[in-house]
């Protein structure tokens, strides 16, 4: 009796193991999982551009080209219109925005480097620009309040985001139910400070927006995109990130 009990027990125990192991095999990320940052979200899958100049030309020379104009009247951007303008740099779409949209509208411009957001703000404080303000911007995430820009411009600074999905993820929300984001980008890899627009598009399909409007911008050194917010934000565990050559990995 005492034997068969010990027996019993023996596989008792061993069949708890056996659940266990599996348990814990069950919540083991397959091997090909694509890498993820702390907060859920994917790791860009191909080459992030470092930050070199807090602008890619001089004003003059942009100028010439009526760049921010034209790029302003593709985008949409009008009177009265709140329009975040990301990675501004030096401010050059800065003041010319604040220009557009007039005293009753609103330019909210940012920058993730400290001493460029400085320099920002003592232009625009020297220019007396009332409608425009600064602010230092985070890596990951703009933010910006909820429901509140017409237009939120990034340009020729897609390629520099560290995290793209977690920062796309926390920027949506703050576009009114109209509102659109707009990309000016070189058509080149990223490591060559560009975003190739299938990239583009995967990536930003990923966190729920779609592309409404693309075309050539020769002015602005490459080609500007529109892109509207879709169905319900995804949960970060939900996003499937893109390979360098825009698919779905």
């Amino acid at each position: 009796m005492t034997r068969r009990g010990g027996t019993g027990a023996a596989s008792l125990s061993g069949l708890v193991l056996l659940a266990t192991l599996t348990a814990c095999g069950s919540n083991t990320p397959p091997a090909d999982a694509p890498a993820r940052n702390a907060d859920g979200f994917p790791l860009p899958a191909r080459p992030v551009a470092g930050i070199v100049s807090d602008g890619w030309s001089t004003e003059a020379a942009r100028d010439k080209l009526n760049e921010a104009r034209a790029v302003m009247d593709k985008a949409g951007v009008r009177r009265d219109m709140t329009v975040a303008d990301i990675g501004a740099g030096a401010g050059y779409y800065t003041v010319r925005l604040a220009k557009r949209v007039g005293d009753k509208g609103r330019v909210l411009a940012e920058d993730i480097i400290p001493a460029v957001r400085d320099g920002l703000a003592e232009r625009v404080a020297r220019e007396q620009l009332d409608n425009v303000s600064v602010r230092l911007g985070d890596p990951a995430n703009p933010r910006l309040p909820p429901g509140s820009f017409d237009r939120v411009l990034m340009v020729h600074m897609y390629h520099e985001i560290q995290q793209p999905y977690e920062f796309l993820w926390n920027l949506r929300p703050a576009l009114k139910p109209d509102g659109t984001l707009v990309v000016v980008d070189a058509d080149r890899p990223t490591n060559r400070h560009g975003t190739p627009p299938v990239l583009l598009d995967c990536e930003l399909r990923a966190v729920g927006f779609v592309r409404v409007s693309q075309q050539q911008m020769p002015s602005a050194g490459g080609y500007l995109a529109v892109f509207k917010t879709v169905g319900p934000r995804p949960l970060p565990q939900a996003i499937r990130p893109c390979d360098a050559a825009g698919g779905t990995s």
